[in-house]
């Protein structure tokens, strides 16, 4: 981080590859094709531009990538004039739900990157941003809560109801793993 940071072309080539992929996925849980790699490129100008400013961990720089990104992505959808779809879960859902970090790990596990994000893609979009965010971006809720302008509770219900989703889609395909429903 920090050689990019420096100006070292390989370092940000090497950043760049760690985490775009991600980065497209998530923005394509928010703009639809053939759009989001247009605005995935946007949030790359912005990235390289103010990345000398950035000062943090991985984790850190991950969260400012999901930020950006998300920021160019809505700023498209209101360029369009359509408006995204608020987040409305209830914090009392999530008093009986056992974390699903172990369940999304195995249901990636299961199948290949863009199967995954074509099947988190189809998911409601409240879902699908917190999948992205939590599981495949790896933030805490918290963070995640933070970028999607909503509560961590929510965020956490809404991650739950992805996977749960997820899960379900995942079995009639055979790609159950014998574990993964049960899991949820």
């Amino acid at each position: 981080m920090h050689a990019a940071q420096s100006g070292d072309e390989a370092a940000f080539r090497a950043v760049y590859r760690a985490v775009h992929p991600r980065l497209l996925g998530y923005v394509r849980t928010i703009v639809a094709e053939p759009d989001a790699e247009d605005v995935t490129a946007e949030a790359w100008l912005q990235i390289a531009r103010d990345l000398g400013r950035f000062s943090g961990d991985a984790d850190r720089f991950r969260g400012w990538t999901a930020r950006i990104a998300r920021n160019r992505a809505l700023d498209h959808l209101r360029a369009r004039g359509r408006r995204p779809q608020e987040t409305c879960a209830d914090e009392d859902d999530l008093a009986d739900l056992p974390s699903s970090a172990d369940t999304a790990e195995e249901a990636i596990a299961a199948l290949d990157t863009s199967r995954v994000l074509q099947l988190v893609a189809e998911l409601p979009q409240e879902q699908a941003g917190a999948v992205m965010l939590r599981t495949m971006i790896g933030m805490d809720s918290n963070r995640a809560a933070l970028l999607l302008g909503t509560r961590p509770g929510a965020v956490r219900t809404a991650n739950h109801r992805g996977l749960r989703r997820l899960a379900q889609r995942l079995d009639p395909f055979g790609l159950d793993g014998g574990g993964v429903t049960a899991a949820v």
